[in-house]
């Protein structure tokens, strides 16, 4: 027998959808980087055959961390789930804590990107997905950001978004207290740039990025070291996405510093 779903949310609670997004969450609070708590886990009851083997993990993870797994119809999950790609696993959990920048955060051997100014959440799951995959140390975020919308962020990043290591702080303090533990600096900015190639990338660094239609402010670039440039391949007046830069810059810090 399927149990009767709530509906509702409270204001603190979220809804992860998809084994990707419910896999990333056990993982950060097994791992003790993220204060959420699983409330409950739904799993669709269409399915159990077809994925014993997920219903076998979460059943250990279960027990583990002491959440419980309820078993419902397609079209109650269907009505909890903001997508089509949940594949029958939802797990409503409780908000999460996002610790403030520290000095003691921070190595000589970091890479660390600040994103400000992303549209949507998607382009926002989309930039952590690929920073996280790049092996960038942390990312920082203002006050102000797309985690409120954790669910739709962990699906568009593959659930990488609960597993990076997040942390908040004012933009121009961050940048302050980054050049202050000794990082070099640098906006992701077309005026007064360098080539991203030819740029000295060493680290410790700290990279901002900021989205396509309002940037990086200008209090930021006046403190940021030096303004870096990704070089089209044709005459191109636009900008890349947040997600695109992210990779682009993501991947080629990690190249030079040789952390592949």
């Amino acid at each position: 027998m399927t149990d009767q779903l709530d509906l509702a949310l409270s204001s603190d609670e979220v809804f992860f959808e998809g084994m990707t997004s419910v896999s990333a969450l056990i993982e950060s609070i097994s791992q003790k980087e993220s204060d959420r708590r699983i409330i409950e886990l739904i799993f669709d009851k269409s399915r159990l055959y077809k994925k014993q083997r997920e219903l076998r993990f979460l059943g250990v993870k279960s027990k583990e961390l002491g959440f419980p797994i309820r078993i419902a119809d397609s079209e109650s999950i269907s009505l909890l789930a903001s997508g089509s790609t949940h594949g029958g696993i939802v797990a409503r959990a409780t908000a999460r804590t996002y610790r403030a920048l520290s000095p003691s955060d921070l190595s000589d051997k970091d890479f660390w990107v600040l994103l400000d100014g992303i549209e949507d959440p998607y382009n926002f799951g989309y930039s952590i997905r690929s920073l996280y995959a790049a092996g960038v140390t942390g990312l920082i975020l203002p006050e102000r950001n797309w985690l409120s919308a954790a669910g739709v962020v962990a699906r568009a990043s593959a659930g990488t978004s609960e597993k990076m290591k997040i942390r908040i702080a004012d933009p121009a303090e961050a940048v302050k207290c980054m050049k202050a533990s000794g990082f070099t600096t640098c906006a992701a900015e077309i005026r007064d740039s360098e080539s991203l190639y030819e740029a000295d990338l060493s680290l410790p660094l700290l990279f901002v990025i900021g989205g396509e239609k309002r940037g990086i402010s200008r209090e930021v670039l006046s403190l940021c070291d030096k303004n870096i440039r990704i070089p089209y391949g044709i005459e191109f007046r636009g900008s890349l996405s947040a997600a695109a830069t992210c990779a682009v810059i993501g991947f080629e810090v990690m190249h030079r510093n040789k952390r592949f």
